[in-house]
């Protein structure tokens, strides 16, 4: 295997498939575009929905990036050796061009010839088939041709060979992974690539969008198929350097040694160390890109913000398990910056709002805990006289409710004589943690992204509202910060530092009004970053001069954007405001809708 540096993977994987001509794209933001299923994007193929659906890349139809991730699902997960909360994905896609046989062929020179894989470790599981669809027999012998001997072809169902739909309907597909096997001896006669006894690492995978899942449950042929690898950066450095965790690698170690350095306690020494550094690292790394996002994300108590606010907080009871100051963060993220600021420029543009968010929730949770500490002692005042036990269930809502650390809340029981009912709060806990799990999965099950006619009608609306936004207030530096589509209403999120007036909202309504009864034709045209620039396009701009984007002209609003939109203005029906109010910190929100 050879070994190589995060810096080094990422150029190799992104220079491979450039000669394999895929155009490298930037990773989009932590945020997803217009996409009200899900607060964070989780995959490297979440923001390319629409081209999987058919619309056209203004790069074309081959694609590779490496995209930035953040999964929260095992938020208590992280701590041992292989969760983490943000993570970068090496993507690469064909968007109707080419199929298994090329998607096949050049996983395998990249995993065995360029990453140096031992090819006498290396097996590969494929679909078994099912009742719906068949058997992946294609892919099968495509691994054949390449050497790869039938003892090292699984076949496993569709639990662990299928990708998709994303929501009830949508585009699915049979996938295929690869492995290593590590040496370790079998767990049993049926022991393969679906164990979780650790014999075999997985080291990428290629999803073949061949079928559309039907409302009625029946699958049909796709009639673009699309391929879609992924390999997690993370995982294959850990792989290739041959480390027992993902924090050894050399995106977390010198976040690790600086805490080893403030703590004076060292690394690996024991369970707890180990785990509170673990997840300060991650948590902090996660809460500075969520901060320095092209969409800037601030900690609150709703959606995005209270994912940040939580990792941030966690983050700072470890830092006092550990035995080290809160400020520890604020180091850690510069750090951070320093490390990411060549990959993702933007990080260290907005270094210093890291900095000053970090500060100020440090500030917001020391209030936390001397609140946390008062309910406590009113709680300690009205329990039965002669009760020996603080209750499990008070311990998780003061924990819920206010934030209030757990261990805390244990030291203070057992200052004043209860023994804190662990059993009861991890009920209460596991209890709660189902019933978030069952709303994120909810959530997601709306699947990545409504293509619907109302929904591209209020995408167009969010447009006119973010130049009317800036002509009303007479601020050109207004810039979107979040936006959030159903089929029933827009939210759109917007720098500006107070609450706007009523005067200020009725011409907020006029100005979209007056250019939806224009009823001008939405155009797109695709030109090149530097085009749209000279054009006074709004957008996020890329970092790869010259790379092709789409611009949407909707009546006075020209802006960078992937779509879908309406035709016309006039299509939009009467907009109105029916909500104005504060996301976060100097971000304003505004929902609207369409009658």
């Amino acid at each position: 295997m050879k070994q190589l540096t995060s810096e080094q993977l990422r150029k190799l994987y992104l220079d491979f498939y450039s000669s394999k001509r895929h155009a490298v794209i930037d990773s989009a933001s932590l945020i997803p575009e217009n996409d009200p299923t899900v607060l964070f994007t989780t995959a490297g193929m979440h923001p390319l929905v629409p081209y999987l659906l058919g619309e056209k890349h203004p790069a074309g139809n081959r694609l590779t990036d490496v995209q930035i991730c953040v999964r929260t699902g095992d938020i208590d997960e992280v701590g041992d050796a292989s969760h983490c909360t943000f993570f970068e994905m090496l993507g690469s896609w064909s968007l109707g061009d080419y199929f298994k046989q090329d998607a096949i062929k050049w996983a395998h020179e990249l995993l065995l010839e360029k990453l140096e894989f031992d090819k006498d470790k290396f097996a590969v599981t494929v679909f078994a088939g099912n009742k719906d669809c068949p058997r992946d027999e294609e892919s099968a012998e495509c691994w054949r041709k390449l050497g790869v001997p039938e003892d090292r072809i699984f076949f496993l169902d569709k639990k662990h060979n299928w990708w998709g739909p994303a929501g009830m309907t949508g585009p699915c597909g049979p996938d295929t992974e690869m492995f290593i096997d590590t040496g370790k001896p079998k767990c049993g006669e049926d022991c393969s690539p679906a164990c979780d006894c650790g014999k075999y690492l997985e080291i990428g995978n290629n999803v073949f969008m061949q079928y559309f899942k039907n409302a009625d449950g029946s699958f049909s042929p796709l009639k673009q198929k699309n391929v879609d690898q992924g390999m997690g950066l993370e995982r294959m450095l850990c792989i290739l350097n041959g480390y027992g965790s993902v924090y050894e690698t050399d995106l977390f170690s010198f976040a690790i040694a600086r805490l080893e350095q403030l703590s004076g306690k060292k690394y690996g020494a024991d369970e707890e160390t180990t785990v509170a550094m673990r997840i300060i690292a991650d948590h902090t790394r996660t809460a500075t890109f969520l901060l320095g996002d092209i969409k800037a994300v601030s900690p609150s108590n709703v959606d995005q913000g209270y994912v940040l606010r939580r990792l941030i907080r966690r983050a700072m009871r470890y830092c006092r398990i550990l035995g080290v100051e809160d400020s520890a963060l604020t180091e850690l993220a510069r750090l951070y910056v320093e490390k990411y600021k060549d990959a993702y420029p933007y990080i260290k543009d907005n270094e210093e709002r890291i900095i000053s968010e970090l500060e100020a929730e440090n500030a917001k949770f020391a209030k936390t805990i001397e609140q946390g500490l008062k309910e406590f002692d009113k709680i300690v005042a009205h329990l039965p006289a002669g009760m020996t036990v603080f209750p499990g269930k008070t311990a998780f809502r003061l924990y819920d409710t206010y934030g209030f650390p757990i261990e805390m809340t244990q030291e203070l029981a057992k200052e004043k004589g209860y023994a804190l009912d662990k059993e009861g709060y991890d009920k209460a806990f596991s209890d709660h943690q189902a019933l978030s799990k069952a709303g994120a999965e909810q959530k997601f099950k709306g699947g990545l992204a409504d293509g619907g006619e109302q929904t591209a009608r209020l995408h167009s609306a969010t447009h006119l509202l973010n130049a009317a936004l800036k002509i009303a207030l007479h601020d050109d530096n207004i810039q979107q910060r979040g936006s959030n589509i159903t089929a029933e209403r827009l939210r759109f999120d917007f720098n500006f530092p107070r609450p706007l007036t009523q005067e200020e909202l009725a011409e907020v309504e006029r100005l979209v009004n007056e250019q939806i009864a224009l009823d001008s034709e939405v155009t797109m045209q695709e030109m090149s970053v530097a085009e749209a620039k000279a054009q006074g396009a709004v957008g996020v701009f890329t970092s790869k001069y010259g790379e092709v984007v789409k611009v949407y002209t909707i009546g006075f609003s020209k802006e960078i954007c992937g779509g879908p939109h309406a035709r016309r203005t006039g299509e939009l029906g009467k907009f109105r405001i029916v909500k104005e109010g504060s996301s976060s910190a100097g971000v304003r929100r505004i929902k609207a809708v369409l009658e």
